[in-house]
């Protein structure tokens, strides 16, 4: 069974290396940004969200520890915000590293951050998939979310990068 722990701030530094890079891929596969300007908008987004990084007030960013061998198999990274005068979880990010996939830890993960949200008195928990992601979609409807809005594209310059899959 897996736990959340807050994570610590050297582990922190190295989250955010690779998440903003991830992050930079994500919308240079989906068509938002080019590779010249996409790490460093990645790297505004990250210090506009976290001004003051695992102490930001209302995120909460947690390393997800499988309970025996106390091992760090991913990360979680939510908001708490009132939305319609009601108060609500955004799931920033939820990652289970490579090895460790396959292996029910994010529907752990997923069932343990229903109970976390209840006892904040949250409403609902809420989420971003890129289009092109569809593993996780899949994950996140077997989880209960629903899809709220779908935007789309289609390119009509042969010329341009083809539709991410």
């Amino acid at each position: 069974m897996i736990t959340f722990e807050p994570m610590g701030e050297e582990t922190f530094q190295r989250y955010c290396e690779q998440a903003i890079r991830a992050y930079a891929e994500d919308h240079i596969r989906g068509g938002r940004w080019t590779p010249d300007e996409a790490y460093e908008k990645s790297a505004e987004e990250f210090r506009t969200l976290l001004p003051q990084g695992v102490a930001t007030p209302d995120h909460f960013i947690y390393d997800l520890v499988e309970g025996e061998g106390r091992q760090a198999v991913g990360v979680l990274w939510l908001n708490t915000q009132q939305r319609g005068g009601e108060l609500q979880v955004f799931i920033y990010e939820v990652e289970i590293y490579e090895p460790f996939r396959r292996r029910g830890y994010a529907a752990q993960a997923f069932a343990l951050l229903d109970d976390w949200a209840r006892e904040r008195g949250a409403s609902a928990i809420r989420l971003h998939v890129f289009g092109h992601n569809h593993a996780a979609r899949a994950l996140y409807e077997k989880a209960g979310y629903e899809p709220t809005n779908i935007q789309m594209i289609k390119r009509l310059d042969a010329k341009a990068a083809p539709i991410p899959s």
